[in-house]
């Protein structure tokens, strides 16, 4: 990529590592792990510069759109979620990253200065707190309470056990205190970072369909919902509080049909692979019909029974030809 002497190219390469935007939460379901064989699955279109917008509407942690945004020549993006607290926390780094981070510093001063025996409370403090704004909150206008309120996920995210966002059926935060010893609730060179990323791209917290007037044959659209479960026991769809059926997954694929049809974007989507546990399961093979179903090696993290994580397979699926380059698996 650089066409310069060793010692330059080692020092621009470490650069653009440093101050590369990643995602700032960690997130149930989160695509980290598999950037490097999604770069298979790209549109040719992406590499050649003909993409100009990129959409992603069930945003999560968005390593995809980072990565996305930082490696191809994207002139907009659109992204969203049905979750408004992980909707409001970016539109606070998009708007107001500097306040964030003064606030961020206070809490991670606090968690470092208090003892171990006594985290426990603060973080339970801290939920409290959290749960009891909930409805004091007005999510469709943009306030100050609203940085406080980023500044507290953020905090709740990097503290609680396993970095989950999980709602009880009141709305209420609910996920366990982690007992970490030295979480970093405090990036200020991460959450800058974001902040450019985010400086072109709307931000709305809406459900994945209020894409369809932004899509166009210039336009690459990510899916990535809740997974279906894999098992009866397993139960991804209810991390960020909202449950994702079989009759949604269908709604979607219908959807994905739609963008197809009548805005000719390029689509590519993401969900677990029901094969793992059962070979004759071809759901998403019915529902995707005349689709290009691909398979890539991941992680199982999220499970209760550590003797089933593991390697997994996932889908990815595409309404386009790709050209692969160097397949890289990561065992």
């Amino acid at each position: 990529m650089f066409e310069r002497d060793r010692h330059t190219d080692e020092v621009t390469y470490w650069m653009s590592t440093v101050n590369k935007a990643k995602p700032f939460l960690k997130w149930a379901g989160g695509k980290n792990q598999l950037l490097e064989q999604f770069e298979n699955y790209y549109p040719t279109e992406l590499r050649k510069g003909k993409i100009e917008k990129y959409v992603e509407p069930f945003i999560g942690g968005g390593a995809v759109f980072f990565e996305i945004m930082q490696k191809y020549n994207i002139r907009s993006s659109y992204i969203s979620d049905v979750n408004k607290n992980l909707i409001l926390t970016y539109r606070v780094i998009q708007q107001h990253p500097d306040i964030l981070l003064e606030l961020l510093e206070q809490y991670q001063k606090e968690y470092d200065s208090t003892t171990e025996e006594k985290r426990a409370n603060l973080f339970l403090s801290m939920r409290k707190h959290f749960n009891a704004q909930q409805f004091e909150i007005n999510y469709s206008k943009f306030s100050d309470n609203w940085i406080l309120r980023a500044a507290q996920l953020i905090f709740l995210n990097k503290t609680c056990f396993n970095g989950l966002f999980r709602l009880n059926s009141k709305g209420e935060f609910n996920v366990p205190f982690g007992k970490y010893k030295k979480p970093t609730i405090l990036d200020s060179c991460n959450i800058m970072s974001v902040s450019r990323v985010l400086q072109n791209t709307e931000i709305l917290n809406s459900d994945y369909q209020n894409c369809f007037d932004s899509a166009d044959e210039k336009t690459f659209i990510y899916f990535d919902p809740p997974y279906r479960p894999i098992t009866k026991t397993a139960s991804f769809t209810n991390y960020t509080g909202f449950e994702f059926t079989d009759k949604d997954q269908v709604k979607l694929a219908n959807f994905f049909k739609k963008l197809d049809n009548e805005k000719h974007s390029r689509l590519m989507l993401s969900n677990s692979d029901p094969k793992n546990e059962n070979p004759d399961d071809c759901f998403f093979e019915t529902i995707y019909n005349g689709y290009r179903l691909h398979r890539v090696h991941a992680s199982r993290m999220i499970n209760c029974n550590a003797a089933k994580r593991g390697r997994i397979n996932e889908l990815v699926i595409t309404n386009y030809e790709y050209e692969p380059q160097t397949m890289a698996f990561n065992f």
